[in-house]
């Protein structure tokens, strides 16, 4: 399966969680997004997207709400402690997205995710509790986040 993954602020490509993803045998995108300006960062993953055509995009943090921006059209969408009330403008995701967030999450408020999961209705959004920390890089996270790529099958009409 072809992933498009989107760093978190302050992050790099080739961190833990992609490197997961391909260590389970798929291909990953992952590109450099700009930390400054929110705009480029959602400008250089739509061109990613355009490229590459994904199965999924998965979103950490930041790049959560990089991965909100996107016209992502049908390619579903797995969100890691989405940092959306911090960047950009979208407030609700679209039906099928899967958001994966620990209840104990230093960084963003995993309250944030559940209003997230609310706001977006009637869509049908999944919210699945995970993880020690925001980094979500416990094995029990990391076969969550796997699990989510793997078994997300809903498309839009």
């Amino acid at each position: 399966m072809k992933i498009l993954f989107l760093h978190g602020w302050q992050s790099r490509p080739g961190g833990l969680k992609p490197s997961y993803l391909l260590s389970q045998g798929h291909e990953v995108i992952n590109p450099l997004l700009d930390d400054d300006d929110f705009e480029a960062a959602v400008g250089t993953a739509q061109s990613a997207l355009e490229t590459h055509r994904p199965e999924v995009i998965v979103g950490s943090s930041r790049g959560g709400a990089v991965a909100m921006a996107l016209d992502s059209q049908r390619i579903p969408l797995v969100l890691l402690c989405p940092a959306w009330r911090l960047w950009g403008s979208a407030d609700r995701v679209k039906a099928g997205t899967v958001i994966l967030h620990s209840p104990t999450d230093e960084v963003i408020p995993f309250a944030d995710s559940r209003f997230l999961v609310d706001n977006s209705r009637p869509a049908p959004v999944t919210l699945i509790t995970v993880g020690p920390d925001h980094r979500l890089a416990d094995p029990e996270s990391l076969q969550a986040m796997l699990r989510a790529c793997e078994e997300t099958t809903f498309f839009l009409p």
